[in-house]
């Protein structure tokens, strides 16, 4: 496997990323849509730590009560910060409504991004409840296998909560 996709096994978040992500998706979730927050970080001999949280605004970015479509063109600024930062995207947190599953929907599973190791966690009640990450779907793409939602001792094994301070929070497309 090349350098851009090495095995990640571990993933170290920060105590803050989980309050400050769900601050930033409740601004969404007030208005009956899905948030999201994109992770940047950097990965070292399969464990992998959350450095750089991603907001996305502007045009490019649609966000309804059961969807979030990015542009492409979206994506490549985030690949440009990204390079600009000597960081890549590691994994991101989305939230889905009350009612709904903590689960990926289809449309992530097949629509979303679909890159080795990704990490992708889906918080409860469009991010408007404070939760811990045990309370969040946590998932991540296995080559060969997809998506695959961790159970709660894998989350305990492979996630570990780091202290520190608030990461810098990006934001990319409010340009237009």
């Amino acid at each position: 496997m090349n350098s851009l996709y090495s095995q990640t096994t571990a993933w170290r978040i920060p105590q803050t990323v989980l309050g400050d992500c769900l601050q930033e998706m409740s601004i969404d979730g007030q208005n009956g849509n899905e948030g999201i927050v994109l992770w940047f970080g950097r990965e070292e001999s399969g464990t992998a730590e959350i450095t750089h949280l991603v907001k996305l605004r502007g045009p490019l970015i649609r966000k309804r009560p059961d969807q979030i479509t990015i542009d492409s063109a979206l994506f490549n600024d985030v690949a440009d910060l990204a390079i600009e930062h000597n960081v890549r995207l590691l994994g991101q947190i989305h939230t889905h409504g009350a009612g709904y599953s903590l689960d990926l929907s289809q449309t992530d599973r097949v629509y979303g991004l679909q890159v080795p190791f990704f990490l992708s966690l889906v918080a409860p009640n469009y991010g408007r409840s404070l939760v811990s990450v045990s309370s969040c779907g946590v998932h991540v793409f296995l080559p060969g296998r997809g998506y695959v939602r961790l159970t709660p001792t894998e989350v305990a094994q492979h996630l570990t909560i780091i202290s520190g301070p608030h990461l810098p929070f990006f934001e990319i497309g409010g340009w237009q």
